[in-house]
């Protein structure tokens, strides 16, 4: 079973945005050539995938209007800052992916009955039950809860990095 996709939303503090005006040039006559149409911003910004602080310089000069340039400007950092961090969620996910695959090989065993002595074993929680008849019988419960510990237990470490 893998992990379902969840939802997250991109936070940006707009008090931490520099905002820069210039005179635009190009098309748009005596407008662009006299009026600070166009936009700069630039915004520090920590890379999920370095963990890295990046500064991000953004220049928008499109329209002849200053605050919709501000709007556009605006736009491009939360598209930019999406795409970097759905890029590092879809990644965390590939790997944690990989590493719920197994390899096919002998080894990577989960389970082990061993029914001349009445015992399975759980490799992956190291958990031995002395019971195969019950277990067998779908009375399965006690090692349901030995993995939902082990999982939490995991969990809980994963958070703590």
């Amino acid at each position: 079973m893998l992990p379902e996709a969840e939802e997250f939303d991109v936070v940006i503090n707009e008090g931490e945005i520099k905002w820069d005006t210039f005179r635009s040039g190009g098309a748009g006559g005596q407008n662009v050539n006299k009026v600070e149409s166009g936009v700069r911003l630039r915004y520090v910004w920590k890379n999920p995938n370095t963990g890295v602080s990046e500064e991000i310089l953004i220049e928008c000069t499109e329209t002849r209007d200053q605050p919709k340039n501000k709007e556009r400007a605006l736009a491009r950092l939360r598209t930019f800052i999406y795409d970097k961090e759905h890029q590092k969620y879809i990644d965390d996910i590939a790997s944690k992916r990989k590493t719920m695959v197994s390899t096919g090989d002998r080894s990577a065993k989960i389970r082990t009955y061993n029914y001349p002595q009445g015992r399975i074993t759980d490799h992956r929680i190291n958990y031995t039950i002395y019971n195969l008849s019950a277990f067998m019988d779908g009375d399965i419960q006690d090692c349901i809860d030995h993995l939902i510990v082990a999982e939490n237990a995991e969990r809980l470490k994963e958070s703590e990095l």
